[in-house]
C-alpha cells in the first residue's frame, strides 16, 4: 500500500452553537489539514498522486470556500449580519466543529475527483480531528 500526504494551511473563523464552552463565541484558528491518498498501485508516472494535483484541486477549493471566512452553522443568527456587511462566510447544516470541516474537505475533494482516503483537520498544534470513510 502506498500514501502521500499534502499539507494545507488556511485561517477561518467559527462558533458553535448550543455549546457550553469558550467556543460558543466567534473566534478564528491557522489551521493545517493534512489530505492523505492511498493506493495499492502507482500510476504511469510511478505515482499515488502528483502532490500538485493535490493542491491544485484541495487548496484550490479551500482557498475558494473556506480560507478567512466565518464557517457558520446556517441558522446562527451571526449569517445575516455578517451577510449583510459583505463579510465572507461559508454555511454548514451542522456546527462547525473540527470533525465536520475534516468531512467536508473529505467529500469536496472526492467530488473533484481525489481518491482521498483521509482527512485530518488541525484546529490548533495539539488539537486535531480526522475523517475517514
Amino acid at each position: 500500500m502506498y500514501l502521500v500526504t499534502k499539507r494545507i494551511d488556511f485561517c477561518y473563523g467559527h462558533r458553535l452553537l448550543d455549546y457550553d464552552g469558550i467556543c460558543k463565541h466567534p473566534h478564528g484558528h491557522n489551521a493545517v489539514v493534512e489530505v492523505d491518498v492511498r493506493t495499492d498501485q502507482l500510476d504511469a508516472r510511478n505515482m499515488v498522486a502528483d502532490f500538485s494535483d493535490i493542491k491544485r484541486i484541495v487548496k484550490g477549493w479551500i482557498d475558494q470556500e473556506l480560507d478567512h471566512k466565518m464557517i457558520l452553522r446556517n441558522d446562527d443568527p451571526l449569517v445575516a449580519a455578517l451577510q449583510k456587511m459583505g463579510e465572507p462566510v461559508y454555511l454548514l447544516d451542522s456546527n462547525p466543529t473540527a470533525e465536520r470541516i475534516a468531512q467536508l474537505i473529505y467529500d469536496k475533494s472526492r467530488e473533484h475527483g481525489l481518491p482521498v482516503s483521509r482527512v485530518t483537520v488541525w484546529e490548533t498544534p495539539t488539537s486535531w480531528a480526522t475523517y475517514t470513510a
